[in-house]
């Protein structure tokens, strides 16, 4: 998943940054609300961070002109303001939840994993297909009950193909939520994580699950 950080309070961006690059997203940052409505015309992301203070454009016109444009996808707000009525102005403008600071990065966590959950149909963190699982809360992927070992970011990749399976997905859609503004892109890189993947995920085993749509991209399916 790819995650923007739009904090302008540069140390708590960075250690924002940090958490969720450990726990495998893929993430962008910024300082202010006008850089975060560009980088969102720019880019397909899973989850937005918006701090509410930020200079520019605060948090709350941003989430405002993105539900205005009929974009939907989580958003959560980080913001010292703790009244009951700056969550209800917050909430009514559509954001997801809405987190104090300052808080617990592993409710920070769980609290991205519940927001993204509500936009798909899976209400479960356990994503499965024949003989093989994924769990988005710990990060366990099994075959046949074996747990299988991945890095991030084959296991990233799988995530994203196991919530879209038996669909093809297209290099460029696996460019745009596991990597970064930070890629280049053009390269052969994606080709080699999911030849790792393929090895990891199908080897060993009679069905194979990860298939190759040759000039199209690449697909989850029995």
């Amino acid at each position: 998943m790819r995650i923007l950080v739009s904090e302008d309070e540069k140390d708590l961006n960075r250690l924002i940054c940090n958490t969720l690059i450990r726990a495998g997203y893929s993430v962008d940052a910024c300082y202010n609300g006008e850089d975060a409505l560009d980088y969102i015309a720019n880019a397909d992301y899973d989850c937005i961070l918006l701090d509410v203070m930020m200079p520019k454009v605060n948090g709350h016109e941003v989430l405002k002109r993105l539900r205005g444009e009929n974009k939907n996808f989580p958003v959560i707000f980080l913001t010292a303001k703790d009244t009951v009525q700056d969550r209800i102005t917050g909430l009514d403008l559509g954001a997801d939840d809405y987190l104090v600071k300052p808080f617990d990065f592993d409710e920070l966590l769980a609290r991205i994993r519940a927001a993204t959950r509500k936009y798909g149909t899976q209400k479960t963190s356990v994503y499965t297909l024949a003989d093989l699982s994924v769990d988005t809360a710990t990060h366990i992927v099994k075959r046949n009950n074996q747990e299988i070992k991945l890095s991030a970011k084959e296991y990233a990749i799988l995530e994203y193909l196991i919530m879209h399976k038996e669909t093809v997905v297209t290099r460029n859609q696996l460019e745009n939520h596991i990597w970064n503004y930070d890629y280049v892109g053009g390269s052969n890189v994606v080709d080699v994580y999911i030849t790792y993947l393929r090895r990891k995920i199908d080897n060993g085993f009679d069905k194979k699950l990860l298939h190759t749509i040759r000039g199209t991209g690449w697909i989850l399916k029995e």
